[in-house]
């Protein structure tokens, strides 16, 4: 993997994973993560910022996150940001940005 496209985050899946099978037998998972950030506004209040990603994971990586990786659990990933665009039915062009997962660490015991 290129240095120049590469995320790494931990934290909480918000729901189950979807997976969905191709007609050439590739597997693909999706799942939604919450990270979270914590500060000090000017106030001195501390604050928590929860920020969702949307993650897509293929073949291997996909059959993990679909044996183990259930609603809530904790995972670090690390992988790269995609882009894509397609247009909806009434021929809106929607972009949707994604985590393509390369490597998953289990962390949680849920």
């Amino acid at each position: 993997m290129s240095l120049r496209n590469k995320v790494t985050l931990i934290g909480h899946t918000g729901k189950e994973v979807e997976m969905m099978s191709f007609d050439n037998g590739t597997l693909r998972a999706t799942v939604s993560l919450a990270t979270n950030d914590h500060y000090t506004n000017a106030k001195g209040e501390k604050v928590e910022e929860t920020q969702w990603h949307s993650l897509v994971a293929f073949g291997k990586t996909a059959e993990i996150f679909q044996k183990y990786v259930p609603k809530g659990k904790e995972i670090a990933i690390e992988g790269k940001i995609t882009y894509r665009s397609y247009d909806d039915k009434d021929g809106v062009k929607r972009y949707i940005t994604e985590i393509r997962v390369d490597e998953l660490l289990l962390l949680s015991g849920k």
